[in-house]
């Protein structure tokens, strides 16, 4: 493996994305970033790294005219994800949930790097065979990023979202991480806080599946004929402890 890599993240302005952003910046693996989507971070949230960020507002229908292609990146992060109600239909959340990740990962792919890596946040209990429009989302997504061709592909698929700042108040998102804030005192397996999210997926990034510790307990699957790297919620945890 090279000693530095460059580093895109689609997705940054999210609850896990800005957490992710900052390990990729603050990283010496990483000697580039890019920061592309639909809004970028302002420069004033950004204490390190600005001199190794590149930044550039993209249109996710025109993404022949995005740049990414151009990019020639080692590792392309995507955190970029909606929920149904943000998005205002069923219709709307699948365009913007699975549409756009994968076209944004396939744009992304540089057919001459044979080392390329993708990282992509998933959710727990995905599954392209749900009958549950979300899970069914993440899963089917999972499988059309395995599909792209890229040399290493690694899934995260963490519970609940803790420490997430969101600017709309969700009572139900309250209560249920309440529950999961007690439960998490007895299980690693279904909450993680959303620093240690983003850290444990920068390292994912730099370390590729075949270096990651053995107590992160990653497995395999494949569907079809796309295969990939799926890390838990407590496999993530497990990450986020390893020493840069």
């Amino acid at each position: 493996m090279a000693t530095s890599q460059s580093a895109l993240i689609i997705g940054a302005t999210g609850a896990t994305g800005k957490h992710l952003l900052a390990n990729l910046l603050a990283s010496p693996h990483f000697s580039r970033v890019g920061e592309y989507g639909r809004r970028v971070t302002p420069t004033d949230q950004i204490p390190v790294g600005q001199d190794k960020l590149e930044q550039k507002v993209i249109d996710f229908e025109k993404l022949g005219e995005s740049g990414l292609k151009q990019g020639k990146w080692d590792v392309v992060f995507i955190t970029l994800g909606t929920t149904k109600a943000a998005a205002g239909s069923a219709e709307a959340f699948e365009k913007i949930d699975r549409e756009y990740v994968i076209n944004a990962a396939k744009e992304a792919r540089d057919a001459e790097n044979t080392s390329q890596r993708v990282v992509y946040l998933s959710s727990t209990g995905s599954n392209p065979n749900s009958p549950f429009l979300y899970p069914r989302s993440k899963g089917l997504t999972e499988q059309g990023i395995a599909e792209l061709g890229y040399a290493d592909a690694i899934i995260f698929r963490p519970g609940f979202l803790a420490g997430a700042q969101r600017q709309d108040h969700r009572l139900a998102e309250s209560i249920f991480g309440g529950v999961m804030g007690l439960l998490s005192k007895v299980t690693s397996s279904v909450e993680i806080n959303v620093t240690t999210l983003g850290r444990a997926m920068s390292l994912a990034g730099k370390l590729g599946s075949e270096g990651l510790p053995a107590n992160v307990n990653a497995t395999k699957e494949t569907r079809g004929t796309a295969a990939f790297t799926v890390i838990n919620n407590a496999g993530a945890i497990k990450l986020a402890e390893v020493k840069e």
